[in-house]
């Protein structure tokens, strides 16, 4: 009788182990690392009425994603606000000073999702997360598409923001709505 109840536990406990090594090997098989060479983060925004823009480097974070389980997803990502580049070196510095970006006290852009919703019949799915700029964090929701490369994902997004929301910029000829437009190669890790 008591070898019969050691061995029901050594088989409870060899099958909930099991089951945990599943779990997780299913969990870091969804593990992905945003790429910054084959990533590109841009932004177009309205000066004198002319579109103008330019990009960010320094794409560093964490993705989870499953095309499965979106409900399982999240993206903690950020960018190197110092990186900034318009291929104009004295409005880079301008825009890195403390009235734009103040890279000296916030040096990263973040985002962290808190959901993801299932791919609509187009196949974009939808984020939800909060960005922050210069520490203010405002929550921001966008479609994007997800597109298998080999065992990696690239994935495609824009959305729009208020710069003023951030505290990025005062009263200049500049428009308050920036376009933010990503290409994020995420490699399987």
């Amino acid at each position: 009788m008591k070898i019969r109840m050691e061995m029901r536990y050594f088989l409870v406990l060899g099958c909930f182990l099991l089951s945990r090594v599943d779990l997780s090997a299913q969990t870091e098989g969804n593990r992905f690392m945003p790429a910054d060479d084959g990533s590109a983060i841009s932004f177009t925004i309205r000066n004198l009425g002319f579109n103008t823009g330019g990009s960010f480097k320094g794409l560093k974070g964490e993705i989870f994603f499953d095309p499965q389980n979106p409900a399982a997803d999240s993206f903690n990502v950020s960018i190197d606000a110092a990186t900034v580049n318009t291929g104009n070196n004295m409005r880079d510095d301008h825009l890195r000073a403390d009235s734009y970006f103040d890279v000296q006290q916030y040096p990263r852009i973040t985002f962290r999702s808190t959901s993801v919703s299932a791919a609509d019949r187009h196949g974009r799915y939808t984020v939800t997360g909060n960005l922050t700029i210069k520490g203010i964090t405002r929550t921001i929701r966008f479609p994007f598409l997800a597109t298998p490369l080999g065992n990696d994902y690239i994935f495609k997004g824009s959305f729009t923001i208020n710069r003023k929301d951030y505290g990025v910029g005062g009263t200049s000829t500049l428009s308050n709505q920036v376009t933010i437009s990503l290409t994020v190669l995420a490699k399987a890790g």
